[in-house]
């Protein structure tokens, strides 16, 4: 069972980061945007029970709850505190963070499995760390000539910034390796 260590806030007001003692998963990112998607999940699911909670996301040893702004914190991560700490922590690594690394890249050219990867190493050493400090994430969901579509996770999903200056800003940096490239953000 998962130990909250900390709890962090994030640029997002409206989201919090429960950084934890033991892995929740190995590598795979679990993003939830309402209890529907979550109903699979158990620990997501009991969190989509709590009032005014509106996204859930997490990986490793870090989660991340945002709500609809009508609570407050202080009351609110008492509350989500419990099915965090119910929820059973990962005991290996699985086939399902080999299958993750590699979904993207699935029915791609060699070329542009190539270019995918390239472009995914340059997230992971200058863009990923930042946003996973702040409680958030970047998937790539594809690459389609010289148009790559993202989503983001966590906090940054619904954080202002991260549609406007932070999407400019890794557009420019990708543009540095491919300088046609498009970023969408879905």
């Amino acid at each position: 069972m998962p130990k909250i260590a900390e709890i962090e806030g994030t640029p997002n007001r409206n989201a919090l980061k429960f950084i934890l003692r033991e892995p929740l998963t190995w590598g795979v990112s679990r993003s939830y945007d309402n209890a529907e998607q979550a109903k699979d999940d158990p620990l997501a699911a009991a969190l989509f029970d709590i009032d005014h909670v509106t996204n859930v996301f997490y990986v490793d040893r870090w989660i991340t709850i945002t709500q609809d702004g009508g609570a407050d914190w202080q009351d609110l991560a008492r509350v989500v505190a419990d099915p965090i700490r119910a929820a059973p922590a990962a005991d290996s690594k699985s086939a399902a963070t080999v299958a993750a690394a590699t979904a993207a890249i699935a029915g791609l050219s060699p070329e542009d499995q190539e270019r995918l990867e390239t472009i995914n190493a340059l997230l992971d050493e200058e863009v990923r760390p930042y946003l996973q400090n702040d409680g958030g994430d970047l998937h790539v969901l594809g690459l389609e000539g010289n148009k790559l579509s993202v989503h983001y996770q966590g906090a940054c999903g619904t954080c202002p910034s991260s549609i406007s200056g932070t999407l400019r800003g890794i557009q420019n940096m990708l543009r540095s390796i491919e300088p046609n490239l498009e970023i969408v953000a879905i």
